[in-house]
């Protein structure tokens, strides 16, 4: 290969690589370990995250099923949760939101295992209360959300 070739070549893979910079917190979410199906400690409620429909680099949780679903308590398709960025698998600078008091908190996203921790706060995470969640393969088969 002769030199022009070489540097022709180097300078489309430096605009391959620019090109792909954005894309990168995008494929982050896409690819986030927190991503799927997760039960409530109290087995009242599954909540699906995934990349948010409007910002795919950023992580949303939505009630995918409630076992009030059909009541006037029914809480299915309310997004409970937003995060704008993956810390070292961390989920940051997001909010939590309670359907059942209407309040949000500033929130934070950790897996370990087939465990999720939903953490929120108000001021300093270290004052805040955690949401625990189980890993399910699939949703409780009744009762069926309608769907949002």
């Amino acid at each position: 290969m002769n030199e022009a070739c070489v540097s022709r070549m180097l300078r489309t893979l430096a605009c391959v690589v620019v090109a792909a910079l954005p894309l990168m917190p995008a494929l982050a979410a896409a690819s986030s370990p927190v991503q799927g199906l997760w039960l409530t400690a109290a087995k009242d409620a599954v909540i699906a995250f995934a990349p948010c429909p409007e910002a795919a680099s950023a992580m949303c949780g939505k009630v995918v099923w409630d076992k009030d679903a059909g009541t006037p308590k029914d809480t299915c398709g309310v997004q409970i949760a937003r995060l704008e960025r993956d810390d070292n698998g961390t989920w940051r600078d997001g909010w939590a939101f309670d359907p059942r008091s209407g309040k949000r908190y500033k929130a934070t996203l950790r897996r370990k295992g087939d465990s999720l921790t939903l953490r929120a706060f108000i001021g300093a995470e270290v004052l805040g209360e955690n949401m625990l969640f189980t890993r399910v393969q699939v949703l409780p088969s009744a009762p069926v959300c309608a769907s949002h």
